[in-house]
């Protein structure tokens, strides 16, 4: 890209965040400060997949359907019903017919079908919107207000894809608006995120790469899902998201004021935190993969059943919640969080903290201390277990205690630190490992089929089990929700049978906030805030 390309594309960029929204009828009265903890890449939900976009998106746009947080059904958002044939293969929409964008332009099937054109638009490169459509064959618009969605197949996650703001629907004159700039055909993708309008509670003012996201309070909406409850008074108005990326830092400007809400805090933070009394922790559990390691089946050692299983018993995970995570996340007991849909309780417990089960097992695979080192060997060929370590998620100091742990047993550990997700990937890539680190989240446990399915590419145990694969497929496909949770119930079984995963613990989305903020909540996914519920109350002097 050129200089001159790139002065153009900062310009385009300026004039639209300037004109992204309309001017507010009143200045605003109540402004508050919500730190985001990375800085994101982009912010196009479209596009983008970054949780800090959701943290602040989620209040720009609806979706066409919502997740209750507390009864985690289905409740309508921009449709208003919807139904599914009996082979799972259609799914039609009946859309409200009084929303209007914070352009002015109506919602309607149009606007939807546009927006799924962008979505699947191979040249859009969507990191999540696209994969969340699963098995989509055709989308179409019978009438004004009606739309339809087809699959190739029965594809259960459909509904709780569409209920993610990744999926949220933008206005077509603002994405039109942008595809038509003179000279910039090679950045129309790039920029709408300057410039975005949706139909939610809050408008777009800004997007200041580096530095600012500001929203604003949108007083035309009606129109929101059964669970936003705006406040009478006391309303946020005013919602600047300024970075802090470094974590040294957060606690200090919640406690300074110089924020009002900071997500993702470090465990530490919320120890130091919770005995202020101006300072108020909101924990929320995330459903999901835990922070868990992957074992790899076809390298030795972890190729073996028993070393697997051993492993699995010498870890204190108790001791590891405990002293890294401060006690604010649970342990965990299988490859989906406690708080997921699905979850199979059979798996708690399985494996509890047992370093004579372990030793007993590693004697069992041959493995004995033949050179009076206190390190396991077999043949003279010592036990080592090569652990992939990113950076994030405190795994450098889970990693530094498995070391230590398992070192009582007489298993050696070589930490591999990685700088990001690149080096994360190339060290898959070489399939060199024993355990590598990584999870994903949402409530439909649909992510299971990517890491243990044995044709999937993110299968980085490298196990095959036809058993497995009949149950994840049959858990997506059918559409009676008790055969569902057995489907999954056994995958969960087997993948804790067969020892595929050290399972670390549950993740938990560390929040706090100054208690002049009331009545803060989250979505059904745990990320992201429903700032339409909350108010915002005087400092007490």
């Amino acid at each position: 890209m050129g200089r001159r390309s790139i002065a153009t594309l900062v310009l385009v960029m300026t004039v639209l965040a300037a004109c992204s929204a309309p001017p507010s009828e009143a200045p605003a009265q109540n402004r508050i400060i919500y730190g985001l903890t990375l800085q994101v890449s982009g912010i196009d939900p479209h596009i983008n997949q970054s949780s800090e976009l959701g943290i602040v998106l989620r209040q720009v746009y609806d979706t066409l359907v919502y997740r209750d947080p507390t009864t985690r059904e289905f409740v309508p958002g921009l449709a208003e019903s919807w139904t599914i044939s009996e082979d799972g293969l259609l799914y039609t929409f009946n859309l409200r017919q009084d929303v209007a964008f914070h352009d002015g332009t109506p919602m309607n099937a149009e606007s939807v079908r546009l927006n799924f054109d962008r979505i699947v638009y191979p040249d859009t490169l969507s990191q999540k919107a696209r994969s969340l459509l699963g098995p989509i064959v055709a989308y179409r618009v019978p009438n004004d207000y009606t739309f339809e969605i087809e699959l190739n197949r029965p594809y259960a996650p459909l509904l709780d894809g569409l209920a993610q703001v990744y999926l949220g629907i933008a206005s077509p004159s603002a994405l039109a608006t942008v595809n038509a700039l003179p000279g910039m055909e090679e950045y129309n993708t790039l920029l709408y995120q300057y410039h975005q309008v949706g139909t939610g509670p809050y408008r777009f003012v800004e997007y200041i790469p580096g530095d600012r996201i500001v929203i604003e309070r949108n007083t035309d909406y009606t129109w929101g899902p059964s669970f936003y409850t705006p406040p009478e008074e006391d309303t946020i108005d005013v919602i600047e998201y300024r970075f802090f990326d470094d974590a040294a830092t957060r606690s200090v400007a919640l406690e300074s004021g110089e924020a009002d809400i900071m997500g993702e805090l470090l465990p530490a933070d919320g120890s130091s935190l919770s005995n202020n009394a101006e300072v108020q922790l909101e924990p929320v559990a995330i459903p999901g993969q835990p922070l868990q390691f992957y074992m790899n089946t076809t390298v030795a050692p972890t190729d073996n059943l028993a070393v697997r299983q051993a492993l699995l018993y010498a870890t204190d995970r108790e001791a590891i919640v405990e002293s890294i995570f401060q006690g604010f996340s649970p342990v965990a007991w299988g490859p989906i969080s406690a708080s997921s849909l699905y979850y199979n309780s059979g798996v708690q417990g399985v494996y509890d903290y047992n370093p004579a089960q372990a030793i007993a097992l590693l004697s069992s695979a041959g493995y004995a201390d033949s050179d009076d080192d206190d390190m396991l060997d077999l043949n003279g060929d010592p036990l080592i277990i090569r652990i992939v370590q990113p950076p994030w998620s405190q795994l450098p100091e889970v990693a530094q205690l498995l070391r230590d742990q398992w070192a009582a047993v007489g298993i050696q550990a070589v930490i591999e630190p990685v700088p990001g997700f690149a080096g994360l990937m190339d060290k898959i890539g070489e399939a060199e490992y024993n355990l590598v680190a990584f999870s994903s989240y949402g409530l439909q446990p649909s992510y299971l089929i990517d890491s243990f399915m044995s044709t999937s590419e993110q299968n980085w145990t490298g196990y095959a089990d036809p058993n497995l694969d009949t149950a994840l497929a049959n858990a997506i496909s059918t559409q009676d929700e008790d055969d569902r949770s057995f489907q999954y119930g056994t995958a969960q079984a087997i993948i804790m049978q067969q020892a595929l995963i050290l399972p670390i613990r549950d993740t938990v989305n560390l929040n706090a906030h100054r208690s002049t903020i009331r009545g803060l909540s989250f979505d059904a996914y745990g990320w992201f805030p429903l700032m339409v519920n909350a108010s915002v109350v005087a400092e007490e002097q």
